[in-house]
């Protein structure tokens, strides 16, 4: 880990996200607080409809959501930035379906994001090199990069993309939304050996997931149980082997009765 621990890497506070329904707001995210420091790999997890995939979008400034509270990066609020900004500091999101941009290549596409992260445009020597290293740590034939960008891609060779992506633009704080999903055996593997690569001791990782799966691959160093909005509850690797076993009711009534006791 990151010899500096006194600063989180990543934060949020008190974060609250709405989104508009109607004539009135949906509270969707209800208080969340954060920590995410170098060197570390959380996850989180929680069933269906709990709110985990709006958190990430929210955290990386999604226009569809009003939110309140406060996000830092490094110490820094990021919170009033547009997702492009929070993108050039440092912040990535691994899309749970990301989508097809006919008529843009794969290579045009990650020299962009790669020239807007690093701030300048790479010559394309060098570019070429970067990108073909990548594609062979993830496995990606090299004719992709000619193909656009996810279009007719399965939904393992897109995430591998997104992978590749991440492992490109070296982000300070990446947030994979479901990164597993769809994944057959052999694709999750590969898609787990590329966070690994990407994760050093200088940054930190963000994994929302319902399952347990891909933290036989991905260890995380920390665990949320994500409920009803909230983090509802806080371990070490064990607590995702005892979702894996147990599923989510037990910590719903656990938090139940919490609330009962307080009330």
């Amino acid at each position: 880990m990151s010899a500096d621990q006194t600063t989180p890497l990543f934060s949020c506070r008190n974060l609250r996200v709405f989104i508009r329904d109607g004539n009135t707001e949906k509270e969707i995210v209800k208080g969340a607080d954060l920590e995410v420091r170098a060197g570390q790999k959380h996850a989180l997890m929680g069933p269906n409809g709990s709110g985990k995939s709006t958190l990430a979008a929210a955290l990386m400034g999604h226009p569809a959501y009003r939110v309140e509270g406060e996000i830092f990066l490094a110490g820094e609020p990021v919170h009033d930035l547009e997702p492009h900004e929070r993108a050039r500091l440092g912040m990535f999101l691994g899309f749970q379906y990301p989508v097809a941009v006919p008529g843009v290549s794969v290579a045009n596409f990650l020299r962009s994001a790669l020239g807007a992260r690093r701030g300048e445009e790479l010559p394309v020597r060098e570019f070429r090199q970067t990108m073909m290293a990548g594609f062979d740590k993830l496995d990606v034939p090299k004719k992709f990069a000619g193909r656009y960008l996810n279009d007719g891609f399965s939904g393992g060779e897109k995430k591998r993309l997104e992978i590749l992506q991440m492992l490109l633009l070296e982000p300070k704080f990446a947030l994979l939304d479901e990164t597993d999903s769809g994944l057959d055996i052999d694709a999750l593997k590969v898609v787990s050996e590329g966070v690994n690569l990407a994760s050093t001791a200088d940054n930190a990782v963000l994994l929302v997931t319902h399952y347990q799966r891909i933290l036989d691959y991905v260890k995380p160093d920390v665990v949320h149980v994500f409920m009803d909005g909230r983090i509802v509850k806080t371990g070490g690797p064990e607590l995702a082997q005892e979702l894996e076993e147990r599923g989510y009711d037990w910590i719903a009534d656990e938090v139940g009765a919490t609330a009962g006791s307080e009330a």
